[in-house]
């Protein structure tokens, strides 16, 4: 077979009609909660200064160092297809002057981002997050109501495969003391690490935490833990947390070398991720934590935040494989066969009324033949058709057809809507 001229970019995929009802199932689940807990939306540009991601995501992330897509306009500037949403939310806030607000702030997103990450399942060139960002607010209360909201997400769209785990990294100060002890740690196992980590091991050798390869794994299940080197600030914030977690009810597993890949995160951080061994690939479903430095670090003052993300493809991934089925709409339609020259003309006008009457009715203009199109609506399963002819546009009338029972009954055009709606009323 010839391959195609046109196919689309590795990592970017359709989303086919049969898969949008996935995501609209998300969005609206996302949505109420989102709206339960007083969030609003926000939309922020796919393109943003490539400079508020290296600065703001870290130099030394994959996610800089590897996987943006930037490049320079026909103008000259420097700019960067999102790979995440938080830096650029904060530079919604800063921009909008958003600390003018009441504070807390919070805001609550749904959309594309962009990564030029080595394809697998779970993980996409171009795939899709939700998000909640939390601004203006230093207490623990919040991080644990952000991981209650993400929690709620999951277990609302019927999943039951996934477990929280959770950690503190602390704050500037502490983990200054930690990065030193792990460093020292790091260099006597040098040689077992990948490539990739023993070159992290001099930029930032926390970013080995976060790697996902076996032999490094190994290694870092040994390693210092960071919750042992938290100043007295980060150890009560985290013991609140965790206290708020025991009284929400939520379950927990304290991993202490949760790091998670990006550098502005302080205190918190947590992962919901896919505990079904069955398809273990999927990983982390939803990720996040506190960053209480990242505003000041993107040009204002401190203003402490917290805010999750999570993977939408991996969710679907996750809810195919548990068999979740998203039920069809019951939503009632008729089928508008026309006839004739005369009847396709007034057909359209006809067509509007009932849609002005919300009044979901499928058509297909372009076919002349009764039969054509009575197959149309037995294959889409429409219990009633409309049949519009040449006698009965000049009559001004309109042939009710009950394709379940077989039986037909003539009215006059002016009532169609009331008849309609009487037989969809009688069906309930």
């Amino acid at each position: 077979m010839a391959k195609l001229k046109f196919q689309s970019l590795p990592g970017m995929y359709d989303i086919l009609p049969e898969e949008q009802k996935y995501f609209q199932k998300i969005y609206k689940v996302v949505e109420n909660i989102a709206n339960s807990y007083n969030f609003q939306k926000i939309e922020t540009p796919i393109l943003e200064p490539a400079e508020l991601f290296s600065k703001g995501v870290g130099l030394t992330t994959d996610i800089v160092r590897k996987e943006m897509y930037s490049f320079k306009t026909k103008g000259g500037d420097f700019v960067t297809l999102r790979p995440e949403g938080t830096a650029s939310v904060v530079r919604t806030f800063i921009e909008k002057g958003m600390r003018s607000l009441p504070q807390p702030v919070k805001l609550w997103y749904f959309g594309p981002f962009f990564r030029h990450e080595r394809q697998q399942l779970g993980r996409y060139r171009q795939f899709h997050q939700f998000g909640f960002e939390v601004l203006g607010e230093y207490s623990p209360i919040i991080d644990a109501q952000i991981i209650k909201i993400c929690y709620s997400i999951l277990k609302k769209l019927g999943l039951k495969n996934f477990s929280l785990e959770i950690n503190s990294i602390g704050c500037k100060k502490c983990r200054s003391c930690f990065k030193k002890e792990l460093q020292v740690f790091l260099k006597r196992k040098k040689a077992g690490l990948c490539k990739n980590c023993q070159k992290r091991l001099k930029e930032n050798p926390l970013r080995i935490l976060d790697c996902k390869e076996e032999k490094c794994q190994r290694i870092i299940s040994k390693a210092p833990q960071t919750v042992d080197y938290l100043c007295e600030e980060c150890h009560n914030h985290f013991k609140e947390v965790l206290e708020f977690l025991d009284e929400l009810g939520l379950p927990y597993k304290l991993n202490t070398h949760l790091v998670r890949g990006l550098d502005y995160y302080t205190k918190t951080v947590f992962e919901i991720i896919n505990s079904n061994e069955k398809i273990k690939k999927i990983g982390t479903l939803i990720g996040g934590g506190r960053y209480d430095n990242l505003v000041k670090l993107l040009g204002r003052k401190d203003i402490p935040a917290c805010g999750a993300s999570g993977g939408i493809e991996r969710i679907i991934d996750l809810m195919k494989f548990e068999n979740i089925k998203i039920p069809k709409t019951s939503e009632k339609k008729v089928f508008l066969v026309q006839l004739g020259n005369l009847a396709k003309k007034r057909s359209l006008k006809l067509f509007e009324e009932l849609r002005e009457s919300k009044i979901k009715t499928i058509e297909n203009f372009s076919k002349n033949s009764l039969n054509a199109q009575l197959k149309i609506a037995d294959r889409l399963k429409i219990r009633y058709v409309l049949i519009f002819g040449q006698k009965e546009a000049l009559e001004n009338n309109i042939l009710i057809r009950d394709m379940e029972k077989g039986t037909q009954k003539q009215i006059k055009l002016k009532n169609i809507v009331r008849e309609i709606k009487k037989h969809f009323k009688k069906d309930k």
